[in-house]
This record gives structure tokens, C-alpha cells and sequence, in this order.
């Protein structure tokens, strides 16, 4: 990595590095992606001290890459996932009230064909209990629609064949932002975060973790870390972690590959979100509104690739654009309309369904390894608060203290709810026609700890999902104002630049074939 931020970033990146030197801490988390700051959120907030540790960015991981969604899972309900619809159900009815800045209801439309795997009446049967599991306290309830009531909700849709389908409610998001929010409000509560800092090694004292070495990748200065609990909430890397504690560790992940792409909203044409049956394989699917653009996703598939390395196949975005096509037939969508394309690893429990991923349990697991690390693997976007709760309760127990309340379900995420109101907006436009701005530059680096190109435009903003070059153009600009705020040098900047080309290609080039395991 380049030379370090300096400026604003700079000074928080020296005084959280002297404290995690310092002091002693009760919990450190290692990983920033949606669960491990939640979880150092929830811990925070009741007292205990705490240390974040990310390798890369917050939220550079799967947290980055998901289909935006805060949902109930109405498809989990086809595999008995009962237990875990009800909790999803209540942590979007907690989100939308705790979040309303960044959580928003989003209405589904379900269209119903002829000879389709689900019928209307198996579809109206799982929205009544849709309805149940979430205590008939959703956004509204689901209605029942003929075939006109469905094409009044979507004009765009496939005529031929259409019996009839329905409505029903769940939520979006920004899920990077989300996942920033909880960090943000994690270190208000006085914890300790610094992201682009590896844990290189595990401590130990008397056959039980104590603390780690922890390295800043952009200075290379190491720290030594104590802590009296550790967590690894490293998502699809739980099992390279876990192997650092014990090297005999068994898997303990299943990773499945879930690849979106993004079109121009006007070539579909939907007015809200659709859910679908793919065209290949009826597993359920969506198409999602994203702005000025339409997303389509996901697929849902056994991986080995490394989690840093996972990319969208020609093979997937044909899968999607072949489901988006049999619904609106008229978009005619091929790869040329595609703008982006990503992907991300899911971290199931391992020993789970591996030969139907979509059956696979999306309910999550803690466990305590041999020399005390506590791992969390599974879950999803949507459960992240009520899982960082369980969490902390058995860091408490590790701890020898009392369970002491989580405030997580009442105290309101922070972040500029007057922002997102339409028309309302801040310094130049980094791109015509998208609402990113020179303020969101400079609010990123000296309030949301972004230190690179990439932190700014991938995950601050969405603008390089949004464009077709990612970004690229844009860089320049955005490096130049981050060489203000930070301090860099001209090499500098013009550095930064280089590996902000080299992450697009990372993150969003679209391979030919599976890659071998």
C-alpha cells in the first residue's frame, strides 16, 4: 500500500495506534465488516473497552457487495427456516425505526406465471405466515393481485402466461454505509477502530488468547495489542483466522458466491422491486431499483475462490440477465447494457446443505476455540444487531461479568438524516447526474476514516457501481482533494491513483470462467 494519510486522517490513525499500544483492552474484534462492528457498537455502548481492528477497509468485504436488502426472507420460509424469518422480521422493524436514514421500506411485487414451481395459492399461503412471523407488524401487509392489479404495479412485465401474484414489504439499504454508522457510533461510545491494520499473530498467556500483534499497512509500524477477550468476526476469512489460534482448526465456513449486476434504470423499466423464479433454475431472485440504476441479483453458488479474489463470471451475468429477460421481456438486456458487475462470498456455517446453497442455513453460530477465541460465523446484513447482541452476552461470560442491556434496539444509528432528502445538495458534483459531491470527499476523510480512493468511491459513495469506468475518471479529482485533506505529495496522489486502477480491476473485471480452486 502507499504512504499513509496524513492531515485529519492522520492524527486519529497516530492516536488510536498510541492507545491500542497503551492500554489494555476488555474485547478486541477482529474484522470490520457488518458483524464486527456491530458487535464493537453493542460492547461499546455497554461499557466494556474496545478494540476494531480491520485489514482492510470497513465494510470491504462482503458487507460491500450485498444485495442492499434488510429482509425478512421470505424465500427461507420454502425451507422451514421459520426461527430465523421472525428474527429477520423483527431486526427490520428495529432497523427502519433505528435507521431511517439508511434503512427504507421497499415494496415487492410477485408475479405469479402459468405452470410456475410456486402457485398463487402456495405464494398467498407463505405471505399470510410472511405476515405472522413479523407479527402482522410489517410496513403493510401483503396483498393478493390478479394478473391486471400485477401489471398496474409493473407494466414492464411479461404478459403471456400471467395468473395473478401479489405484494408484499421488506426494506433497502446502503449497506457499507450501514455497516460505517455502527463504527461511527462504536467509537462516540469510546472504542478504539482503525481499518488498513492486519492482524498479523495471536498472543497468548497460559494456553488462553490474550491480545495480538497488529500491523498498520501503511506505516508498517506494529503494535502489540492486550485484550482479555478476542473475537473473530472475519466472515468468509473466520477459518484463516481460527487457524492462526489453532493451526488443526476444522473449516468452520461454507462460502457461497452471490453475484449482482447493475443496469440503466430505463432499460427495464420497473417501478419498485420484483421478485422472480430464474429462468434456469427457479431459485427466487430480485430486481432491485438502485438509483439510476436497476440491480439484478443474486446467484447463490458453492466457492473456494479466496474471499480478496472473487469476481462475477460471463457465466453468472448471463444467468441473471437470461432471469431479468424472461420477466421483461422487452429490455432485451445483453452484456453490453451491463454497467457493473460484483461479487461477494456469503459466510455460511460449514456442515450445512453444501449441495443446495440456497438451502443452506443462513442462521449464525458462536463458539469458543480451543485457547478462548470467540468466533461468530454465518448470518446476514439483516440480523447483524441481533447477532452482535449474542456476541457480546458470551464475551460478558468469557468475561466473568453480569449481562449488562444492550442498547442496540432503541438508540437511534448515526448520520445526516437531512441529506437524503431529494434536492438537498452539497459542494460540486463529482459526476453529472449522480448525488455525490466534493463534500462527501472531504466528509469521508475527516469524519467516516477513509484513506484511500477507493474507501471515498467504493464504499462512502457507490459512484464507482454507478459508472461504467468505476470511477477511473473521476480519481484524479477525488485523489486531489484527499492530497488536501491528508497531505499527500504529488507521488503520492498520483500513487493513490495507480491503486485505485488496480482495485477496479479487483473488484469489479467480469472472468471468462470459474476460476480453479
Amino acid at each position: 500500500m502507499g504512504n499513509p494519510p496524513a492531515g485529519p486522517a492522520i492524527s486519529w490513525r497516530d492516536r488510536t495506534r498510541e492507545r491500542l499500544a497503551r492500554d489494555q483492552f476488555d474485547v478486541l474484534i477482529v474484522g470490520g465488516g457488518i458483524n464486527g462492528a456491530g458487535i464493537a457498537r453493542d460492547a461499546a455502548l455497554r461499557g466494556l473497552s474496545v478494540a476494531l481492528i480491520e485489514r482492510d477497509d470497513f465494510a470491504s468485504g462482503t458487507s460491500s457487495r450485498s444485495s442492499r436488502l434488510v429482509h425478512g426472507g421470505v424465500r427461507y420460509l420454502e425451507h422451514g427456516f421459520f426461527h430465523l424469518v421472525f428474527e429477520s422480521s423483527r431486526e427490520r422493524r428495529i432497523l427502519l425505526m433505528t435507521a431511517p436514514h439508511l434503512v427504507k421500506p421497499l415494496q415487492f411485487t410477485w408475479p405469479v406465471y402459468r405452470g410456475a414451481r410456486i402457485p398463487r395459492w402456495k405464494l398467498n399461503a407463505g405471505l399470510w405466515l410472511y405476515d405472522l412471523l413479523a407479527a402482522f407488524r410489517n410496513v403493510a401487509r401483503h396483498r393478493s393481485l390478479s394478473a391486471p392489479q400485477v401489471l398496474a404495479e409493473e407494466p414492464m412485465l411479461k404478459r403471456d402466461g400471467l395468473k395473478g401474484g401479489a405484494t408484499y414489504f421488506d426494506a433497502a439499504t446502503n449497506d457499507a454505509r450501514l455497516t460505517i454508522a455502527n463504527v461511527i457510533d462504536a467509537v462516540e461510545a469510546g472504542a478504539a477502530a482503525l481499518n488498513h491494520a492486519e492482524v498479523t499473530s495471536l498472543t497468548f498467556e497460559r494456553g488462553r488468547v490474550s491480545g495480538a500483534t497488529i500491523r498498520d499497512r501503511f506505516t508498517q509500524q506494529t503494535v502489540e495489542l492486550r485484550a482479555r477477550a478476542v473475537v473473530n468476526a472475519t466472515g468468509p476469512w473466520t477459518d484463516a483466522v481460527s487457524r492462526i489460534e489453532s493451526p488443526s482448526s476444522r473449516p468452520a465456513v461454507l462460502g457461497t458466491k452471490g453475484v449482482h449486476v447493475a443496469v440503466p434504470v430505463e432499460r427495464i423499466g420497473n417501478h419498485a422491486a420484483v421478485t422472480m423464479l430464474a429462468h434456469a433454475d427457479q431459485r427466487v431472485m430480485f430486481v432491485l431499483p438502485g438509483g439510476t440504476h436497476t440491480i439484478i441479483g443474486t446467484t447463490d453458488t458453492h466457492t473456494e475462490e479466496r474471499p480478496d479474489q472473487v469476481r462475477a463470471t460471463r457465466a453468472d451475468v448471463q444467468y441473471l440477465l437470461d432471469a431479468a429477460n424472461a420477466y421483461f421481456p422487452e429490455a432485451k438486456l445483453t452484456s453490453e447494457d451491463v454497467v457493473c458487475a460484483w461479487a461477494g462470498i456469503r459466510p455460511l456455517i460449514a456442515g450445512g446443505n453444501a449441495g443446495d446453497p440456497a438451502g443452506a442455513s443462513r442462521e449464525h453460530k458462536i463458539s469458543v476455540g480451543p485457547r478462548g477465541v470467540i468466533a461468530v460465523t454465518g448470518g446476514k446484513l439483516t440480523t447483524f444487531r441481533s447477532m452482535s447482541e449474542e456476541v457480546v452476552d458470551r464475551v460478558q461470560r468469557y468475561l466473568g461479568q453480569a449481562r449488562t442491556p444492550s442498547e442496540t434496539a432503541t438508540r437511534l444509528l448515526p448520520g445526516d438524516i437531512v441529506r437524503p432528502v431529494a434536492g438537498f445538495a452539497r459542494g460540486e458534483a463529482l459526476v453529472q447526474g449522480l448525488p455525490y459531491t466534493t463534500d462527501d470527499v472531504a466528509d469521508a476523510a475527516d469524519h467516516e476514516f477513509a484513506c484511500t480512493i477507493a474507501d471515498v468511491l467504493v464504499r462512502r459513495t457507490h459512484l464507482a457501481f454507478e459508472t461504467r469506468d468505476h470511477g477511473i475518471s473521476v480519481a484524479p479529482r477525488v485523489a486531489e482533494q484527499l492530497a488536501r485533506r491528508l497531505d499527500w505529495s504529488a507521488m503520492d496522489a498520483a500513487r493513490a491513483i495507480d491503486e485505485y486502477t488496480a482495485e477496479v480491476k479487483r473488484l469489479f473485471t467480469i472472468d471468462a470462467a470459474e476460476p480453479r480452486a
